[in-house]
């Protein structure tokens, strides 16, 4: 079996590829997150186990979902139709039970999320989020199926906010991004070299598509490289020292792009929109 459950160090199921003997570890109850991507012997998702442990606490590591929002929207509210629907930071996705299969193929997971009655008060639209993730040789590949399953146009942003390992933020450095970007923290324009220097400070800012992104761990020499694919080609990095992590996240949309247009997707009724990115060790 490819797909068994463990009870140890937390209740997860675990994957491992057949040829590679990669691993990954799933928790669909919360938000259908991978809490583990091992690639060639090497621990490159980071995860807080001890935080974890308290369902009360928001979880720290893995790779959570982000839908059908990036972000924020202005007093946490989403206008449809003239009406008001509360809709908390990046969304409910992170949040909710997915279901989980092995792909047919054998090759990897899928994670399925189908829109409720709860998700409908939030967001008035039924739909469906599959999203396999794939290890191959050096890399994790991650494809995403966007379903509208109502009679209106949905609106929409995804992203993905992984954190990744990492031994010293005074030690890492990271290469292929936009000149400038916005900084979260303060919701302005900045240069990003200037905001690469703060990472052992703690930053969260938002570049622009400028091609694939490499993380540097000058300690150890590992780098691990983001490879976007249009329209989810925005990159996010957000450092919570002494957290040893850095999320290296890719988003379709910046944030209120569902307020402001920005970046904005769009799916017709009965449409959907297939997403993918890549992670590989370089």
């Amino acid at each position: 079996m490819t797909l068994t459950q463990q009870s140890s160090p937390y209740a997860h199921w675990e994957f491992v590829h057949p040829e590679t003997g990669d691993r990954l570890r799933i928790i669909p109850e919360r938000g259908g997150i991978v809490s583990e991507w091992r690639c060639k012997g090497r621990e490159v998702v980071y995860f807080d186990q001890e935080r974890y442990a308290n369902p009360a606490n928001s979880i720290r590591g893995g790779i959570p979902v982000l839908f059908p929002i990036c972000g924020n929207l202005p007093g946490d509210l989403l206008r449809v139709d003239g009406q008001d629907h509360t809709l908390q930071q990046h969304g409910f996705a992170r949040n909710l039970p997915w279901q989980l299969q092995v792909l047919d193929d054998q090759q990897g997971v899928r994670v399925s999320l189908s829109s409720t009655e709860d998700t409908l008060k939030a967001y008035p639209f039924a739909f469906e989020v599959a999203m396999d993730v794939r290890p191959t040789p050096g890399a994790l590949e991650i494809t995403t199926t966007i379903q509208n399953r109502s009679s209106a146009e949905m609106p929409f942003s995804f992203g993905l906010h992984p954190y990744f390992n990492i031994s010293d933020l005074s030690q890492t450095r990271l290469t292929g991004l936009a000149d400038r970007c916005l900084n979260h923290l303060e919701m302005a324009d900045a240069e990003t070299a200037a905001q690469l220097t703060r990472l052992p400070e703690g930053v969260d800012f938002l570049c622009r598509p400028a091609g694939p992104v490499t993380l540097i761990d000058d300690a150890t020499g590992a780098q691990l490289q983001l490879q976007h694919q249009d329209p989810m080609d925005l990159t996010v990095v957000w450092t919570e020292p002494p957290r040893k992590m850095v999320c290296l996240e890719p988003w379709t949309g910046p944030r209120q792009s569902l307020v402001s247009g920005d970046r904005k997707l769009v799916l017709p009724p009965g449409g959907e929109q297939t997403l993918s990115c890549r992670y590989a060790l370089v």
